[in-house]
């Protein structure tokens, strides 16, 4: 039995080749960079009693400082959505999505540079002109790597302030790792927020052309079936 080749079959059918393509990505990347950045100017500026003065120097040179204020490090958030589903919660993150990994800035500086050299590798070579789908989600991909990436270079730390599900503790004394009993204890940004979509819109994307290949595969073998069927019938 053989097998299909993944799509694209012929190297006219790659992304790589495609300007439509091309804008596609390139348009979700710098609408999305401008959503993050945006944000984060404007959270940094705004959400604490007063703006926070951001020294790259300073944040290199001393893990343990932290230029926002003491009242709203260790209060309360400000709430933006009703029932306690999400406040503002100003942090300067030293680690990766979510806080992972902290204090190891060179390795996820090094690590997003070669995942953002795989996700163009992945778009102009892996993925067919009309796999917009596809291509929306590695633009989100790459929108939230070069944000990320962006606050590791020119700022020093990542600026995170979405939280959800503030004030929202574990049941039955439960506790995470470290202590903290909060179900989401997690604070992100909208560059976490593209990342992890556009990871499951791309996962989406790929479960959708294995079907699709395996439909192919299906019917590729039935018609062989077919043939040879034909071929052992004699004729009259």
């Amino acid at each position: 039995m053989t097998r299909t080749s993944p799509e694209p079959t012929r190297p006219t059918d790659h992304a790589w080749r495609s300007p439509r393509a091309w804008l596609l990505l390139l348009i979700v990347m710098c609408l999305g960079l401008i959503a993050d950045l945006g944000s984060k100017r404007w959270a940094f500026e705004n959400v604490a009693d007063t703006p926070v003065v951001l020294n790259r120097d300073l944040l290199l040179a001393d893990t343990d400082y932290s230029p926002i204020p003491w009242q709203h490090v260790h209060g309360p958030g400000t709430s933006v959505l009703p029932f306690d589903l999400l406040e503002f919660k100003l942090v300067l993150n030293r680690g990766a999505v979510f806080g992972i990994g902290p204090d190891k800035r060179y390795f996820f500086i090094a690590f997003t540079i070669i995942a953002l050299a795989g996700g163009l590798l992945v778009f102009g070579r892996m993925t067919a002109v009309r796999h917009r789908f596809a291509h929306i989600a590695i633009g989100m991909i790459l929108a939230g790597g070069i944000g990320n990436l962006y606050d590791r270079l020119f700022v020093g730390r990542v600026r995170d302030f979405l939280h959800m599900l503030p004030n929202r503790r574990l049941p039955f004394g439960w506790n995470w790792p470290g202590g903290n009993t909060e179900i989401f204890p997690w604070i992100f940004n909208v560059a976490d927020v593209m990342l992890l979509a556009g990871v499951l819109l791309l996962m989406l994307h790929i479960n959708a052309v294995e079907k699709e290949h395996h439909k192919a595969r299906l019917a590729q073998e039935r018609k062989a079936a077919e043939e040879a069927k034909r071929a052992d019938t004699p004729s009259a």
